[in-house]
């Protein structure tokens, strides 16, 4: 057996190109390369993005791992090219000294003893996160073969805030009016609110966050553990959501609103469907999922609902007070080019950060060399459990 299914990322902002290097997969795994490639093309997307989506265009090279469009078992490398590369250029990419506030500039240069941001700010970058978008997305060919089902979304932002449900038999619907959104929100209401708070961010030289929501359907319960702390799904979900720039705080679930209520209000009640035994629930099914599928660290066969909250881009059109490195004199921050929102591109990040997780923990408990031992481990569980 090889290591567990685990993923690793380099490249810089304007860099040569991105690299992600996933490991763990199992051979004989179809790779779905057109939805790597539509799942980047996403992340450029969304009202409110700037002149660099512009530039690029966002595509997956596969330098490993695969034949004939198939995993062979070893780590899957691929390659999404900067077409805007100028790291090496000083006059295009030149020092930076004054630290814009809400970016990682100043903590960067002071671990490592530079005044010059720019190093930090180049890997800082959420360019980064196209990387992360295709690593997801190879791992979605896991959760594809056996009916698992990924869906983000923006569920809003400021005063803007859908209250859609998101339901299983309407998924299908749900994604036509998602991917017909300009800020990815399947809530036509709250699409056009949405686009008039980035415009009016935009014409005050301001920047707007909002909330990204996943959804998984389909999973069987008993992904993840409650024996050790850090195979706890519940915490793997987090660290990965709060891994994403710009990221300020995960929700499982309920969430915060668990904090305002009695238990009697908070969990679910359980009974069975024989009817659904052949589901992903195996005929153990709840009214309600304050749990967002997820208890004592596990799957539970609801769906599983994760919320992330995306801060406001930091970089502001107007600056913010700052210092200059050197002198300690007050300055307004420098300016990098940016975003005026990004959070339509945040939940399609959190949505294939999600995916890795899920299969992460798929192939954890499923364990097989091949995709033919993988599905009969599936199976066999499958057919364990429902005799219990």
């Amino acid at each position: 057996m090889g290591k567990p299914l685990h993923y690793q990322t380099a490249g810089e902002s304007h860099g040569p190109a991105l690299v992600a290097i996933v490991d763990g997969l199992p051979a004989d795994l179809r790779v779905d390369a057109a939805l790597v490639n539509r799942e980047l093309a996403r992340r450029q997307g969304g009202y409110g993005r700037g002149a660099r989506q512009r530039i690029e265009t966002d595509a997956a090279e596969f330098l490993g791992g695969l034949r004939q469009g198939s995993t062979i078992g070893s780590p899957v490398a691929l390659r999404i090219a900067n077409k805007d590369n100028r790291i090496d250029d000083p006059e295009r990419t030149p020092p930076v000294t004054r630290p814009r506030p809400g970016h990682a500039d100043l903590a960067g240069s002071l671990k490592y003893l530079t005044p010059d941001c720019r190093g930090t700010l180049e890997r800082a970058s959420a360019r980064e996160t196209a990387a992360r978008v295709a690593a997801g997305a190879v791992a979605r060919s896991v959760l594809d073969a056996f009916g698992i089902r990924v869906f983000g979304f923006v569920r809003g932002a400021c005063d803007a805030w859908s209250d859609i449900a998101i339901d299983a038999a309407r998924l299908e619907e749900l994604v036509a009016a998602r991917d017909a959104s300009e800020v990815y929100c399947p809530d036509p209401a709250v699409d056009a609110r949405l686009v008039e708070l980035i415009h009016r961010a935009k014409t005050e030289k301001d920047t707007v966050g909002g909330w990204c929501e996943v959804h998984v359907f389909g999973c069987p319960p008993g992904l993840g553990s409650c024996m050790n702390w850090e195979d706890r799904l519940d915490a793997r979900l987090a660290f990965a959501v709060m891994g994403i720039q710009a990221f300020k705080s995960v929700e499982i679930g309920l969430g915060r609103e668990c904090g305002a209520r009695f238990g009697s209000a908070v969990h679910d009640p359980i009974v069975f469907d024989p009817a659904r035994k052949g589901s992903s629930s195996l005929g153990y099914e709840r009214p309600t999922n304050n749990a967002g599928g997820l208890e004592g660290g596990m799957t539970n066969g609801m769906p599983v609902v994760v919320r992330g909250t995306m801060k406001p881009i930091s970089t502001l059109l107007r600056g913010m007070p700052s210092v200059e490195f050197g002198t300690h004199e007050p300055v307004q921050s420098a300016y990098e080019r940016s975003d005026v929102s990004a959070v339509a591109a945040a939940s399609v990040v959190m949505e294939n950060a999600v995916a890795f997780e899920i299969a992460r923990a798929f192939l954890g408990k499923f364990a097989g060399d091949s995709m033919r031992e993988v599905r009969a481990s599936h199976d066999s569980y499958l057919a364990a459990a429902r005799l219990l």
